[in-house]
C-alpha cells in the first residue's frame, strides 16, 4: 500500500535485477542509495557492493529497513531527506571521501532536477548515477542535440547521459500514472573553473529565454546586446545565426561563453 508520502514501490524482479546489474557493483563498491523504499534493491545492492549508505526520508519506512538490516554490518539506513541533508558530512561518516562511489535512486519526480544538481555540484562527487526517473524526463536528459533543453544542458555539461531501458508502470505498486526509465550519468573527469560555470549558464538560461525566439534574438533580449553584434559573434565561432538553442551542443555553449567573455558581454549590469 502507498505510505502517507505516496510512494510508489518497485516489485519487478526483471526490472530491479537489470538495474543491478547496470549498477556493475563489486565488493571495491560503495553506493549511496536514495529512496530505498521496501528495501528489495537495498538488499541486492548489498550483496555485490562492499558497503550501501540508503537514505530514507520516511521515518516508518526507514525503522522498518533498520530493523531489516540491523544484522547486515555493509548496510547503513538513515532517516532524511536528501536535499536538506549535510551530503559531504554524512559522506565523510560512511568513509566515501575519495573513493568513485556510486549513486543508485528511485527518486520522486518531482525533485528530479534538484537531486541530480545536488550530485553534480557536490562537494565529494561521485563516479556515476544510475536513476530511475519518468521516461519523459530521461528522454530529455539524454536528448541529443538538436532536442536539447536547459535540463539537458545542465546534466550534459558536467557528465555523459545515457538511456538504458524503460520500466513500465505495471513494475510498481501501487500502479503510477506515468511509465519509467533507467538512466546512467557518468561524471566528466574534467570540470570548468567556478567562474566560467557561472558565465556558461548565465548564457544558457538567455539562450533558452523565450522558446519559441531564434538565439540572436534571445541572447539580445537577455543580455542587453545589440542584435547585429550578436549576429557577428555567432559567426565568427561558426554558429548560424537563425538557429535555436536547442540545436547547440554543450561545446558550442561553451566557445559561446568564451567568446562573450572575452568581449565583456558577461560583465554584471
Amino acid at each position: 500500500m502507498p505510505t502517507k508520502l505516496g510512494q510508489n514501490f518497485l516489485r519487478d524482479e526483471t526490472v530491479l535485477n537489470n538495474i543491478v546489474k547496470a549498477a556493475n557493483l563489486s565488493a571495491n563498491d560503495f553506493v549511496l542509495e536514495i529512496g530505498p523504499g521496501e528495501g528489495v534493491l537495498t538488499e541486492k545492492l548489498a550483496r555485490q557492493a562492499g558497503k550501501v549508505v540508503a537514505v530514507e526520508i520516511d521515518k516508518d519506512l526507514a525503522e522498518k529497513l533498520q530493523n531489516k538490516f540491523k544484522n547486515i554490518k555493509n548496510q547503513n539506513i538513515i532517516n532524511a531527506d536528501i536535499l536538506k541533508i549535510n551530503l559531504p558530512k554524512v559522506l565523510e561518516q560512511n568513509n566515501f571521501v575519495n573513493l568513485d562511489y556510486k549513486i543508485v535512486a528511485n527518486i520522486p519526480y518531482y525533485i528530479t532536477s534538484p537531486i541530480i544538481r545536488l550530485f553534480l555540484e557536490t562537494v565529494y562527487l561521485p563516479k556515476e548515477m544510475l536513476l530511475m526517473v519518468q521516461k519523459e524526463v530521461a528522454e530529455r536528459i539524454c536528448a541529443k542535440v538538436g532536442n536539447l533543453s536547459i535540463l539537458a544542458v545542465s546534466v550534459q555539461y558536467y557528465a555523459n547521459a545515457e538511456l538504458l531501458f524503460f520500466v513500465p508502470k505495471k513494475a510498481f505498486f501501487p500502479v503510477p500514472e506515468v511509465d519509467s526509465a533507467v538512466i546512467k550519468i557518468v561524471l566528466k573527469a574534467k570540470r570548468e573553473e567556478k567562474e566560467f560555470t557561472e558565465k556558461f549558464f548565465r548564457v544558457v538560461r538567455a539562450g533558452f529565454s523565450a522558446k519559441r525566439k531564434t538565439l540572436v534574438n534571445n541572447l539580445s533580449s537577455s543580455l542587453r546586446l545589440d542584435k547585429a553584434f550578436v549576429k557577428e559573434i555567432l559567426k565568427q565561432i561558426g554558429i548560424y545565426s537563425n538557429q535555436r538553442a536547442q540545436e547547440l551542443s554543450i561545446e558550442d555553449w561553451k566557445k559561446l561563453t568564451l567568446k562573450l567573455k572575452m568581449e565583456n558581454c558577461l560583465v554584471e549590469k
